[in-house]
């Protein structure tokens, strides 16, 4: 049931039929939900993979956006990370679908009006672990510029994991180093440099500050896709008002045995939750699902239109034959979606987790793919 709000000249938020209403950022919006079975366009295709490919650099590296972004967005009602997609997916990119890559030479991970790094260069030392940035500090620069900090990053493609340092040197020192983890030492780096000022107030565009152990990294990339190659657990889904994109493990916190995916609105690109699903190491037919909504993303039918994708990908593509989903004995709100959904309580669990300091009680639902054949039958 919709709610009106300031009568009935305003928006109003809730549920109606098929449209959701709600407000964001002070602005009322109104969306249509519901799965759609269109194929996707080439347009829609090429598209998804440039969200793809710009999520992999901005996605492990939010700190640096937000900090880098922050002022571009000032009194407007976008966000840091939604403004950095966008300029990158204008600028950043090169080929045709679908071969689409980065340009890292053009990569922006922060945009501003203070003067940028000039000439800056990187070098890692011998055991490999740190990484020195230096650059030129021209001689007429104005000393008003003198006490701006450099922001470092250097974002490791095959790892598709980015490290940072938000706050470092003076402009005037001319060079900075961060440290990064011995393990990474021989991957290959694309390093950025941009300046900040104390007071966060001002920030200048990012430079692209070089690139190491490009070769060797560039082999190791094309050897871990090979290996990682699992064409029949390709989840791809779009809905009427989002789709489906592929999220790195370190960003969702995951094993790597997840199978895992950001949920991005299509008419403003914001990451408005994610979806996993693995199957069990030890029997292949059996797999495990887990979905978050974000604040702004809730109550529109998200997370049932995403599983129930999930549910008919699950069991007609990957070979499952059973699903199983633990919730939160006091998550009413998952609990409801599975039970609409057909699924089954099997099990309740006391004390089952142990979550900020408390133990938790938890269900566990679980589905067979006949039973979600007979209900599809039936419908």
């Amino acid at each position: 049931m919709g709610k009106l709000m300031n009568g009935i000249f305003g928006g109003f938020h809730g549920r109606i039929g098929n449209l959701v209403g709600y407000t964001l950022k002070g602005k009322h919006i109104v969306r249509k939900i519901g799965i759609s079975t269109k194929p996707l366009t080439p347009a829609r295709k090429a598209n998804c993979q440039k969200m793809k490919v710009v999520n992999e650099i901005l996605s492990p590296s939010l700190p640096v956006i937000r900090s880098g972004f922050r002022l571009a967005i000032v009194g407007t009602d976008k966000n840091e990370y939604n403004e950095a997609v966008s300029y990158n997916k204008l600028n950043a990119l090169q080929g045709e679908y679908p071969n689409i890559s980065l340009d890292y030479t053009k990569v922006l991970v922060s945009m501003g009006d203070l003067p940028v790094a000039v000439n800056p260069v990187i070098n890692q030392n011998v055991d490999g672990t740190e990484i020195e940035f230096s650059w030129e500090v021209p001689a007429d620069l104005s000393y008003q510029y003198d006490n701006d900090r450099a922001m470092l990053m250097i974002y490791f493609p095959a790892l598709k994991v980015s490290c940072y340092h938000l706050i470092g040197s003076k402009r005037a020192e001319g060079t900075d180093s961060i440290r990064i983890d011995a393990a990474h030492a021989g991957e290959r780096m694309e390093a950025y440099i941009s300046f900040i000022k104390d007071d966060g107030k001002a920030v200048s565009n990012s430079v692209y500050a070089g690139s190491l152990n490009a070769g060797k990294a560039t082999e190791s990339t094309v050897e871990t896709a090979s290996k990682m190659e699992t064409p029949d657990l390709d989840f791809g889904f779009s809905g009427s008002d989002f789709e489906t994109i592929s999220a790195p493990n370190q960003e969702l916190g995951l094993a790597k045995s997840w199978n895992q995916y950001f949920l991005k609105n299509k008419a403003n690109d914001e990451i408005i939750g994610d979806f996993a699903f693995k199957l069990r190491q030890n029997n292949q037919h059996i797999a495990e699902i887990n979905i978050n909504i974000s604040p702004t993303g809730q109550h529109k039918g998200y997370a049932k239109e995403t599983v129930s994708a999930a549910l008919s990908f699950l069991f007609k593509n990957a070979g499952v034959n059973r699903i199983v989903k633990t919730v939160n004995a006091k998550d009413e709100a998952a609990i409801a979606l599975l039970r609409n959904l057909g699924f089954r309580e099997e099990g309740y669990f006391i004390e089952n987790v142990f979550i900020d300091g408390k133990w938790i009680n938890e269900y566990q639902f679980a589905l067979l793919k006949s039973e979600w054949g007979l209900m599809n039958l039936n419908s």
